[in-house]
């Protein structure tokens, strides 16, 4: 068997306290998972199973969000099952990898990968800052920090520990930035996410109804000057909150199938998954993993760098794709085309899923053949993909 892509959907992403900070997590993802089933016509009954990135499952994130999503649905049976994942920053991501190989497998025919974040309601660490607070024990023993001589794993220093080791300047990752939301608003101007983004309603500081259509966190009037101007998180750091990715609200979903689950919906594939892979790395400097999990997954699928047309690495800070760029000699032209977390946010548990919907749209505008996606996790870890665009109107090799 082969796993496909059949369709994917995704939430404009919601600021901090914005759009979609009101919305039950499991509604939410309720909403793209009833739209890829009716906008495809597909009978929920023939899903497999709902499997969901989350990271933080704490209060409205809690009891297996992907079975509550399957509750909340309008479109799915509750004969449909669901299930959780966390794999840090790369859950959504993960999601798709399980949905893959269950239908590589034969052991399932038709699974939708999803994920969801509300960061409003839930920042990221409540579930360990909450935990300590009641007692009930820290994330890492003194065994595991002692086996690095380190007090903790914190993101930030791991950002600036992977700037240091590329030599990566303030100017470079201000300048990626502004590039990142020029890049976005771009986008959205030219209409590039109006396939991929389901309007969602919500009620303003009015009280008037509205449709969310637009990521809210791009700033198209953001410039180097301005960014460079802002405050570093750390007094000789180079990282700001210019330079790293938003508290984001949102959700995705995407549908797997491999040739059985094509046959039962009648529905064609706009891709299939050519290689997988996901790494451990050093958790101190933390971010470092989509460089060891890109190298892994070309290897494995037979690619170079120089076959892929186009790729998109999680902009958790700016250091991530740039030193991703540096050290695989990539071109920063088919990097992040469309911008990527630091314009358009980073729901974490959906953000996987996102990528691959605007990678896949754009490899389908343009009319190439392979993408690939890479994430950093906490943790130390990294995960990526190799997609290839079987739509009618890609290129002719010939």
């Amino acid at each position: 068997f082969m796993a496909y892509i059949v369709d994917c959907v995704r939430t404009a992403g919601g600021k901090k306290n914005g759009a979609l900070s009101k919305y039950h997590p499991a509604d939410l993802g309720a909403l793209v998972v009833d739209e890829l089933v009716r906008r495809n016509g597909i009978d929920g009954n023939l899903i497999d199973d709902v499997i969901f990135g989350c990271l933080t499952k704490i209060g409205a994130q809690s009891a297996n969000v992907a079975r509550s999503v399957v509750l909340s649905s309008e479109t799915l049976p509750i004969e449909v099952p669901g299930t959780t994942i966390d794999r840090q920053g790369g859950s959504g991501q993960q999601a798709i990898h399980f949905a893959a190989q269950a239908v590589l497998s034969g052991t399932q025919d038709c699974v939708i990968a999803g994920g969801v974040e509300v960061m409003s309601l839930i920042p990221i660490g409540s579930d360990a800052l909450d935990g300590i607070a009641l007692g009930r024990g820290r994330p890492y023993s003194e065994k595991t920090l002692n086996n690095f001589n380190v007090k903790g794993f914190n993101q930030f220093k791991g950002a600036q520990l992977l700037a240091q080791k590329y030599s990566l300047t303030r100017e470079d990752l201000d300048k990626f930035s502004e590039r990142s939301h020029h890049a976005a608003y771009k986008a959205t101007m030219e209409g590039k996410f109006k396939n991929q983004i389901l309007p969602i309603p919500y009620i303003d500081k009015e009280g008037k109804e509205c449709l969310l259509t637009q990521d809210e966190g791009i700033r198209p009037t953001t410039t180097y000057n301005a960014l460079s101007n802002l405050k570093p998180l750390t007094p000789e750091g180079i990282l700001t909150a210019g330079n790293s990715s938003q508290i984001t609200d949102g959700a995705s979903a995407i549908l797997i199938c491999n040739e059985n689950g094509l046959k039962k919906l009648g529905l064609k594939p706009r891709a299939k998954i050519i290689q997988m892979a996901v790494v451990g790395d050093d958790p101190v400097i933390m971010l470092h993993g989509p460089i060891p999990s890109t190298k892994k997954v070309l290897l494995n699928s037979g690619l170079t760098l120089d076959d892929i047309s186009l790729y998109e690495i999680n902009e958790a800070f700016a250091s991530v794709p740039l030193a991703w760029l540096k050290a695989l000699g990539g071109d920063i032209n088919k990097l992040n085309v469309n911008g990527g977390a630091i314009s358009l946010g980073h729901p974490i548990g959906s953000t996987g899923i996102q990528l691959t919907c605007t990678l896949l749209n754009e490899l389908e505008k343009r009319g190439e053949k392979y993408g690939l996606q890479a994430i950093c996790q906490g943790g130390g870890a990294g995960i990526a993909m190799i997609i290839e665009n079987i739509s009618s109107n890609r290129k002719s090799s010939l």
